[in-house]
């Protein structure tokens, strides 16, 4: 069993940074690809950015493209997002999620474990 745990999340004004990590338990993080996913008042989950297990391969959602980073530590068994340019519409709970893989690789179709989520507020 992994559990995930989100840290970081807050109030910012539009145009500032905020960072997001997520810790997870368990031995073999570093075989998992990881995910961010949001989600807003009202609206479905949608997917922000992933890493394949390796930190070698990134994906994002054009919404945040060029604004947000993703990165992982497998030494801390952590992945990160680092929010930048941010804005009123990125105000949502914010959720990392494990994806088991037979490359490590993201796929994005099922996800194996979620965390608990983070609120980001952001303030216009």
């Amino acid at each position: 069993q992994v559990q995930l745990v989100e840290s970081g999340g807050g109030l910012v004004q539009a145009g500032g940074s905020l960072g997001l990590s997520c810790a997870a338990s368990g031995r073999t993080f570093s075989t998992y690809a990881m995910g961010w996913f949001r989600q807003a008042p009202g609206k479905e989950r949608e997917f922000v950015a992933a890493i394949s297990w390796s930190g070698g391969r990134k994906y994002y959602a054009d919404s945040v493209k060029g604004r947000f980073s993703i990165s992982r530590d497998n030494t801390k068994n952590t992945v990160y997002l680092q929010m930048n340019s941010l804005k009123p519409e990125d105000t949502a709970v914010y959720y990392c999620a494990a994806e088991i893989t037979h490359d490590g690789d993201w796929y994005g179709y099922a996800m194996d474990y979620w965390g608990k989520g983070s609120l980001v507020t952001v303030s216009s």
